[in-house]
């Protein structure tokens, strides 16, 4: 996918009843109709119809006089070819998923062709809708919850705020995390982020002193945007692979795997875990 312009937005007013959303987008770009219609399947092209804007993929939609089409056009991101997620279970009303490093919890104005949601919307039978219920970082791996229906969707994302999901975490860092890091007396971390509480407790597992490098057991309290990476920097032993928050030059994944969740399911009230923890209870890179 290619244009001499590789990005640019453009926003159009429809002006006459029956008017074909491709050929309007045409009209107004330099961008051909073949192209076009894989630009919105990939979610770039946004219909305004009154106060409601939701992604318009339909290429041969009918429009209306007044509705506003708007589309993001960013050549970098719709050329990005998606990494599959690894399908967990299918619980009906929510799946659960593996999600590999680089794929992303949920996309933006520019395009959603490369996230979980999009990918379970387009491979899961029957087919049905999916809504984030909680975001995992694009740099990091693992269990991810998707909703496919607006209740299960706030039925999911109430038991997070409430704190009523177990999530765990293995990272591995730079560094000789302190052996006194027990289960019973992990490192603690309570410090605001972004103006907000955050709390995080770290368990050290073993110590790598060829690599010079710590695995850690992490459970988090809140879940504040990069929680985990900032605070265990913030100890001194940045995540491996975390060129935000680390060493720029890193050259392999962020080693950040959201490897375990447990919850009382709301509408069997059975509770849910899952993990991915092989039978030697250890993550490696």
């Amino acid at each position: 996918m290619s244009s001499s312009l590789e990005r640019f937005e453009k926003h159009i007013t429809v002006t006459e009843t029956g008017q074909i959303a491709v050929d309007i987008l045409a009209a107004e770009t330099c961008l051909s109709k073949q192209l076009l219609k894989k630009v919105m399947l990939k979610g770039a092209v946004w219909l305004t119809t009154g106060k409601k804007t939701q992604r318009l993929r339909r290429a041969k939609r009918e429009l209306q006089k007044g509705q506003a089409l708007h589309l993001y056009y960013d050549a970098d991101v719709l050329e990005r070819k998606p990494t599959p997620p690894e399908l967990i279970a299918d619980l009906g009303h929510y799946s659960i998923w593996n999600k590999p490093y680089g794929v992303l919890s949920q996309g933006s104005k520019w395009g959603d062709h490369c996230t979980v949601t999009r990918w379970a919307e387009q491979h899961l039978t029957p087919e049905r809708n999916a809504f984030v219920v909680h975001r995992l970082d694009r740099a990091a791996n693992g269990l991810i919850i998707v909703a496919h229906e607006k209740q299960a969707a706030a039925l999911l994302s109430g038991l997070f705020q409430s704190r009523q999901i177990d999530k765990r975490y293995r990272v591995w860092v730079k560094g000789e995390f302190p052996s006194t890091a027990t289960e019973n007396s992990p490192v603690n971390v309570d410090l605001q982020l972004d103006g907000r509480h955050a709390s995080s407790f770290f368990t050290r597992l073993t110590f790598d002193a060829d690599k010079q490098q710590s695995l850690l057991d992490v459970h988090i309290e809140t879940g504040r945007k990069h929680q985990i990476r900032r605070h265990v920097s913030s100890l001194g032993y940045p995540v491996v692979g975390d060129r935000l928050y680390g060493n720029t030059n890193d050259q392999v994944n962020l080693q950040l795997t959201a490897y375990y969740l447990s919850f009382m399911c709301p509408y069997s009230q059975k509770i849910k875990k899952f993990n991915l923890l092989s039978d030697s209870d250890a993550l490696t890179k």
